[in-house]
């Protein structure tokens, strides 16, 4: 039997952020899944191999080189691929390109994050970070928060004034110099940068508005300082991916900054209603770990479009 695989090209346009947001929703109201991750670091370079098994969904193993040099030689940043099996037998039903799982699975993590913590009437969003993560951002949070405007910021400010020459087309989108002032003007703060150092203050934040945290996968990164945490009430998609993993909550927690006990929420929680926003007041914060029972019940949603 030939195992299929399925292309970005082939599938991204008959995909949906509607429909990967509730097949990612659909999956949390199933058996919790089972995770395990592997990481393996060179200097800058880092393998990931993160693999899940929800039981009535199926198995899927991702694995990806990150190697960050790459960009300066003019090649990809990222490689890899998913495979996923059967649920019943165990079998290899296909392998899907990782660039396919990873767009719609990254953005649409941060996405159903914002649909159930943001504010439902939020208008303008801020990307910080000017990579392709950024792009799709804007066309994820379009397709829920109807008319809403764009700032986007990037050390570099003429990559963001390119990202948003790009998109002015089809988008209300402005480059922005200050940081700052761009979170003063916003309602939702999405940042994907590859920062290892906080870019975001816990002193700019404003009441009512809603921070995503995409960048940081490794021990060593972070993208908000202890304030932002403290400020904030915080969730996150998967305690198993983020706690031990991901610095944005490692670092703090071994400094005693912020406590494990502080997360008032993961997806599972979020999904069958016991956490949430609970005033238009507060400051909600969402850690996107992009865990492997993401991949799975995204790469199972595309599975689903390509029979078709």
């Amino acid at each position: 039997m030939d195992i299929p695989f399925i292309g970005f090209d082939e599938m991204d346009s008959r995909l949906s952020w509607n429909g990967v947001t509730e097949a990612i929703r659909a999956g949390h109201k199933l058996a919790t899944a089972s995770i395990a991750d592997g990481f393996a670091y060179r200097g800058d370079d880092t393998l990931l191999s993160r693999a899940a098994w929800i039981d009535g969904l199926g198995v899927a193993v991702k694995s990806a080189t990150i190697v960050p040099g790459n960009v300066a030689k003019g090649k990809p940043m990222i490689h890899g691929g998913v495979m996923v099996f059967d649920d019943e037998f165990g079998t290899l039903e296909a392998v899907i390109d990782f660039h396919l799982v990873t767009k719609w699975k990254t953005a649409g993590d941060s996405l159903l994050g914002a649909k159930m913590l943001a504010r439902p009437d939020s208008k303008v969003v801020l990307i910080v970070g000017a990579g392709t993560v950024a792009r799709n951002l804007v066309s994820a949070y379009s397709s829920a928060f109807h008319g809403a405007s764009f700032l986007i910021w990037n050390r570099t400010h003429s990559k963001a004034e390119d990202v948003a020459s790009d998109l002015s087309k089809t988008h209300e989108i402005k480059a922005m110099k200050s940081l700052e002032e761009a979170v003063s003007l916003v309602d939702i703060v999405s940042c994907a940068t590859m920062s290892t150092e906080p870019v975001l203050r816990g002193e700019w934040l404003r009441a009512g508005q809603h921070v995503d945290l995409i960048g940081a996968y490794r021990p060593d990164m972070r993208e908000v300082d202890d304030a932002a945490l403290a400020r904030s009430r915080v969730f996150v998609d998967s305690r198993a991916t983020t706690v031990g993993h991901i610095g944005e909550l490692k670092i703090p927690i071994a400094s005693g900054a912020f406590k494990e006990a502080d997360i008032q929420g993961e997806f599972y929680e979020l999904v069958a209603g016991t956490a949430g926003r609970k005033t238009d007041a507060e400051i909600t914060l969402f850690k996107n770990g992009g865990g492997a029972h993401l991949d799975l019940m995204t790469a199972k949603y595309i599975l689903r479009e390509w029979a078709k």
